[in-house]
């Protein structure tokens, strides 16, 4: 199966080309710019680097948050697009399993952390089961950093733009316990999205573009300034 994986949910935007046996390719970029700007261009390239064309793509995966509410639209827009023109399926992987997946060949914990602003974290806690397999132990949340401590009771991987935004703070308290993988696991990748999105198809998950939906946590900028607007347009 070819499948096309995409990953806007942060400052950090990735796109991958995954076949059950690889990574055919893959490519990221941190960078101010919305993700709007770079997307398609970014998906034109690496199929055509890789020799493929969008009609034998048979799926396509996106991160569905949480995240930046931008964009998270941006990403689950262009790729409902694409899947409902060609009628193909779409699989939505949680922004957080993808950030913990790559660590999941540890027998360690790993907590994954998304800088959700405003002085809050968007985090979740996973026990690694198998290579690329993660059982949730805590559910992706958005809470205090502060909130955190009370997860750690041993050693704990700690990966995502949340741990260098507040990882100097947190390891004044968790010292040695919070261990930090480097900062080739602090983006989230779009080959960890597409293996996920593998598994998933595998085990029959739902795959109706209709039925993938953004998963914020907490609400909009617009539901909490006019909530009567936001519920009409809903």
């Amino acid at each position: 199966m070819k499948i096309l994986a995409v990953d806007t949910s942060t400052l950090s935007g990735s796109v991958a080309l995954c076949t059950e046996e690889r990574v055919v390719a893959e490519w990221s970029l941190v960078s101010a710019q919305t993700h709007n700007r770079r997307l398609l261009a970014g998906v034109d390239r690496i199929l055509g680097d890789a020799g493929w064309d969008l009609e034998e793509v048979d799926a396509f995966a996106v991160t569905v948050g949480p995240g930046s509410f931008t964009g998270i639209r941006i990403g689950l827009s262009t790729l409902k697009a694409m899947a409902w023109a060609l009628g193909k399926p779409l699989c939505g992987v949680t922004t957080l399993e993808a950030l913990a997946a790559p660590l999941a060949v540890s027998s360690l914990p790993v907590c994954p952390m998304v800088d959700a602003r405003k002085k809050e974290i968007y985090a979740a806690l996973y026990r690694p089961k198998a290579p690329e397999e993660l059982i949730e132990e805590r559910p992706p949340s958005a809470l205090s950093p502060e909130a955190v401590l009370e997860w750690v009771q041993e050693p704990v991987w700690v990966c995502g733009d949340g741990w260098l935004e507040y990882g100097s703070m947190l390891r004044k308290r968790l010292g040695d316990r919070l261990l930090d993988p480097g900062p080739a696991y602090h983006g989230i990748r779009a080959a960890h999205v597409g293996r996920i999105a593998l598994k998933k198809l595998a085990a029959g998950v739902p795959t109706n573009p209709a039925e993938i939906v953004p998963t914020y946590i907490r609400p909009s900028e617009a539901e909490i300034n006019h909530p009567h607007l936001a519920r009409s347009l809903a």
